[in-house]
This record gives C-alpha cells, structure tokens and sequence, in this order.
C-alpha cells in the first residue's frame, strides 16, 4: 500500500480559510511527491497559502478579541464568545486549530526540505535552477520559523517573564518527517530558550539562502525582489521577522540593529497621511514589507479577517471598539482614527444604537465574489510601522533616549496631523512608545503578546463620549466587565485538550492554571 500524507498543503493547490476549523485537507504520494523542480514549485506555492492564511483571519482577530479593546454586540451570535469573555480552557474549540494548524504547516516543511536537498545537492542541475531550490529552501525554513514563532507566541510565556531554561516551557520541536502511530514517539516539550534557538537557526538560514539567491539577481531584479508589497520571502523580511523576535527575547541590541537593517532599505517609506488608508483598502503601500500574494481568480482563498467585528451588511456587526481604544487617537488629527472607526447606526434586536465600528480590515473589493463586500483583505504581517516601533522600544529599553524619539516621533509625524516632535526620557518615554504600538498595531494580533511581556493587566472600559451613549445598550453585558490581572493564566493558551489526550509525553506539561 502507497503511504500518503493528509495535510494543510497539498502540492499543486493553493488553500486558505478565514476559519481556523475549515482549512482543507488533501494527500499526496509521500515516496516520489517531489522529485523533480518543478514539483518542488508546487510545493513552495503551497507553503505560501500556509503563510497566507496563518497571518490573517483568526490568527490574529482572536487575540484582539481576547484582549481589552473590543467588546461583542448583543445580536453577533455568541461569534468568539468565550475568546472574549475569557472563558478559555483546554477544551476552547476555537483555539484548537490554532494549535493543530501550524504544526500541520510544521510537518509540511519537514517533508519538503529532505527532497529539496536531494534536488540541490543533483550535479547535473543547471545553475538557474540550482539557485532557485536553494531560494526554496531558505523560504521553507522562515516558514517553518513563523510556524513555531505563533505557536511560541501563544503557548508559552513571554521570554523575559519567566526562565527560559526551565523544562516544558517551550514547544514540542519536531524537524523531521516521520509519521508514526508509536504513542511513545511523540515529543514532549521542550525549553523556551530551545524553542527560540530553533526559531532563531531557522532564521538565519533563511536569511543565508535567501542572501545567496539575490546575489544572483541583476540589479533591476534585486530592486524588484526587495521592494514593498512583496508577494514572496526576501532577506528583508527575515530582518523584520529577526527584529521582533530579538525585541520578544529582550535581545535589546539585535532588535536595534535588525530593525535599522529593514529600514536601511530606501524602497520603504511610512505611508503619509494622504496615502495611509490605501493600506487597508487596497492592501498595497511604501511600508508594506511582505503581503503574501493572492489575486481575483482566486479570492475565495483570500482571507475574510474583517469579519470578527463585521458583517456584510452596515447595519450589523459582531464587535466595536470599547472606550478605551477609541480614547488612544486624536479623532480630529489622527489619521488612524478616520481609517480604523466608523460611525455606525447598527441594528440589534429591533431596535438602532450609533455605535464605533471597527474597520481596520475593511474589505479589498477586488476580492468580492458575488458582489457584496466579502470583507477578504491580503495580509499584512510585517510593515514598516511595526520595524520603527520595534527600534524605539528597544532603543528606550537600552537608554539610547536620542535613537528611541527619532523612532516614536517619526511615527506621529506620517500619522498626526500637525504633531510636533517631541522628547522623552526615562519612564515616560517606555509608556509613550508602547501607547504608540498600541495605537498602530491594533487588531493585528500583538496586544496579548505585549500585555504579556509588559507584565501588565487590562480592563475593558464602556465610558463612551456623548456621541455613543447608546453603544452600552447594545453590548454583551458579560464583555463589559472582562479584566485581567496581570499574569493572569489566560495571557498564555492553554494546549488543547484533545493534543493532551493524543500525546502522553505532554503529561504533566499543560500550562499553569489550566
């Protein structure tokens, strides 16, 4: 009998779900799958969609919807209810595929790289060709980096706050291809700081790979390959990714000199106050590092990420922004402010309540299928916004109080209408650039993350100016009142209950309080 292998990717075929529980399976021949290029380049399209789908939709809107920004509206079904109201546990559905999902991505890269070597180490293979599998190569260990960094992210405490080296606080680590139904096989977990030194080994070999493919570019193709809205890995989105994982670990310096890497790239720019929404509405701009591709033909593997707080219709919505995320931003001044609330007349139950949607991910009508907004937008995983902020946190982490400013206020100038730069010390100068990630980041999956490692609590506030006064009326009353102290266990996932139960190695290494 021919072994196959069930799984997220399927050679050939591009997927994608806004759902983490509705991703696709498919099979492949696992002895004589990839064997040639251009088998090899299906496979590489298929690790795209995995990248595609993991940097949008639930994978990052349950974590906002987890935090203290958005609160659920009366009449949105119950949609992320126990996310949001943080009644999270080892049997949490929804989290599940947060957890199965990317190690399937995982799995996927452990089988395509022994192949891959086989077709780079073939002497007959002709020098275009050889260049091109090693660029392949380097694309799927960064994949299988970002796989582990989301799981890292979500499944473990935050690096600085706790020891790194203490047993089963990191991830199972698995980097071979060897499917089996011995029980006593499967991996436990590992230590935080092994998990990071694969993610960081991982990254530096892409970083080498990818370095080696654009060496042999022309100057006209290198330019083209590291411009903005890239649709496919280059050696600057290994630095941007580089740079939030020093800045994650407390690597103070690395994140300094990664992030300045990235922004040593002319190409990028911030987007200005006249140019920002196009971010968002058409999923193209100056400081857009990496958007994994998706076209029209295939918009239906587009990601809906908009529809954990929309609906397809105006007048209904699942989630609005709580108080106190609309009292960050200058509403006359701050362009984020125009682009990220609407003003809404939502219909709950029979009755009409204004209230400030959330319309960061408003929907690219180049992705609408049957002509209503289908709320499908390209991901955005790595900007520019996010480089600057990872430099002056750093920076001010550091006490180079001259670097961190240029960073903070270099933001607030290509946001805030007639914002005059500032200078910060000391204290102050932390808390202003973390209002500032805030502001910038919000609903894009970091603020759990931050809290975490900030070792900070929240609480969701309803204290609404008079122009929504009617907003509470129409809230789960539940949500209001969500709080967490900080350390509180739910900043950290629990594994799910059906991984403790498959893998008898994880006994005894849930995470606390679950």
């Amino acid at each position: 009998m021919k072994k196959t292998l069930y799984s997220v990717l399927l050679t050939g075929l591009l997927f994608a779900s806004c759902n983490l529980n509705e991703e696709p399976f498919g099979q492949l021949n696992i002895d004589d799958a990839i064997t040639t290029p251009q088998n090899a380049l299906k496979f590489r399209n298929g690790l795209y969609t995995g990248l595609r789908a993991r940097s949008a939709g639930g994978y990052i809107s349950y974590t906002a919807i987890q935090a203290d920004e958005f609160i659920g509206v009366t009449s949105n079904g119950n949609r992320l209810g126990s996310i949001s109201l943080g009644n999270i546990d080892p049997g949490t559905l929804d989290l599940t595929g947060s957890w199965a999902y990317p190690y399937a991505s995982i799995m996927d890269v452990n089988y395509y790289l022994p192949f891959l070597e086989d077709l780079i180490n073939d002497e007959n293979m002709d020098s275009d060709t050889h260049i091109q599998l090693i660029r392949y190569r380097g694309e799927a260990k960064w994949a299988r980096a970002f796989n582990y960094w989301y799981l890292m992210d979500h499944y473990c405490q935050s690096y600085t706050r706790t020891e790194p080296t203490s047993a089963a606080s990191g991830l199972p680590l698995v980097t071979v291809f060897d499917p089996t139904g011995d029980y006593s096989k499967y991996p436990g977990r590992s230590t935080l700081e092994e998990t990071y030194t694969l993610i960081e080994s991982d990254l530096k070999d892409a970083y080498d790979d990818l370095s080696a493919y654009e060496k042999s570019l022309s100057t006209e193709a290198l330019a083209a390959a590291t411009a903005p809205n890239a649709a496919y890995l280059n050696t600057y989105v290994v630095l941007a990714f580089q740079a939030r994982m020093a800045l994650l670990k407390g690597d103070y310096q690395t994140a300094i000199d990664k992030a300045e890497a990235v922004i040593s790239n002319t190409q990028y720019a911030l987007a200005t106050r006249n140019t920002y929404g196009t971010l968002w509405t058409d999923d193209r701009g100056t400081e857009l590092i990496f958007v994994p591709y998706g076209n029209a033909a295939q918009a239906d593997y587009v990601p809906t990420t908009g529809e954990a707080w929309l609906t397809s219709k105006e007048e209904n919505a699942n989630y609005v922004a709580a108080a106190n995320a609309l009292a960050m931003y200058d509403p006359d001044n701050d362009v984020r402010y125009e682009w990220f609330f609407a003003d809404r007349e939502l219909s709950v139950e029979g009755s009409y309540a204004w209230a400030p949607a959330f319309v960061k991910f408003p929907g690219n009508g180049a992705f609408n299928l049957i002509g209503n907004n289908e709320l499908r937008n390209l991901p955005k995983p790595f900007r520019l916004s996010e480089t600057y902020l990872i430099l002056a946190e750093a920076a001010a982490e550091l006490g180079q109080t001259t670097k961190a400013n240029d960073a903070l206020n270099h933001i607030r100038t290509n946001r805030i209408k007639g914002y005059k730069t500032q200078s910060y010390q000391g204290r102050e100068l932390i808390e202003e650039i973390r209002t500032e990630r805030t502001r910038e980041l919000i609903g894009e999956g970091f603020r759990i993350s931050d809290l975490r490692r900030w070792n900070l609590g929240f609480s969701r506030s309803i204290d609404y100016e008079s122009d929504y006064e009617e907003t509470v009326s129409i809230l789960v009353p539940a949500g209001c009142n969500v709080s967490y102290a900080p350390g509180d266990r739910r900043f950290v996932w629990p594994i799910p209950k059906s991984e403790m139960e498959a893998n008898p190695q994880l006994a005894g290494q849930q995470n606390p309080g679950y």
